[in-house]
């Protein structure tokens, strides 16, 4: 099959999932979306379950890289975002091969990352001009036994990252809390869904609505319904993106 009609098949698929279809051009077979900012664009690559790169002129954000991941033909990263311990999230060796010689890396204390910038909830921190801030994301009820949780308050860290005048939120891994419910001014947001984990869509797709982003991508979604997260949203105004991350 020649290239021209793999690049047909493959960005057919992947647009037939979304609920928006802006991707633009290819790239490690997924399709790399572009929103208008100012000083020109912001790439959008899903690359992995929790993990995705941003680029916006000079800067290239990569979120919590992991060996899953194909980077075969990315640009290496200037900032890598880690939001929590467990190992979709934070994979050190695969930060290694990513990372050049004056790559800042950006993570909670709990990650015990030699050499990196820690931030905690709360706090804001400009990197490279990049306005960093890191939001809870924790669990409410859901844990591994009673009294227990999979995401402790304060552990990890969701972040807003302000490129081109547009403010990104990557949840991480976190329930609807209060802290995700009370978020103003967002432009896009990536809002994971996957059980006993996090959310099921249903939960999150009532999150969304709480703090209305201008666009939203569903991540981290493994195994769940993402007709039923669309579906949720419908009438809202919002503009739900749903890319498939889980083909290499």
């Amino acid at each position: 099959m020649s290239y021209a009609i793999r690049f047909v098949f493959a960005a057919a698929a992947v647009c037939a999932l979304a609920v928006y279809p802006s991707a633009q051009t290819l790239a490690q077979g997924k399709l790399t979306d572009t929103i208008p900012a100012s000083g020109g664009n912001i790439g959008i690559q899903p690359i992995n379950h929790a993990t995705l790169q941003i680029t916006h002129g000079d800067h290239v954000i990569d979120v919590d890289p992991v060996a899953q991941g194909n980077y075969a033909n990315l640009v290496a990263p200037d900032i890598i975002l880690i939001t929590d311990i467990h190992g979709d999230h934070l994979d050190l060796a695969t930060i290694a091969k990513l990372k050049k010689a004056n790559t800042k890396i950006v993570a909670p204390a709990a990650a015990k990352i030699e050499g990196a910038i820690v931030i905690g909830n709360g706090e804001t921190k400009t990197v490279d001009g990049v306005s960093i801030e890191a939001v809870p994301m924790y669990n409410l009820t859901r844990g591994p036994a009673a009294g227990q949780f999979f995401h402790d308050k304060g552990r990890g860290n969701g972040y807003i990252v302000t490129l081109g005048g547009k403010r990104i939120y990557i949840a991480g891994d976190t329930e609807c809390t209060p802290e995700v419910k009370a978020l103003k001014n967002i432009d896009v947001a990536f809002v994971p869904m996957n059980l006993p984990y996090t959310m099921p869509p249903s939960e999150a797709a009532e999150c969304v609505k709480a703090f209305k982003p201008a666009i939203v991508y569903p991540y981290h979604y493994r195994g769940s319904n993402l007709d039923e997260f669309a579906s949720a949203l419908k009438g809202t105004g919002i503009d739900v993106r749903i890319r498939d991350w889980y083909v290499k």
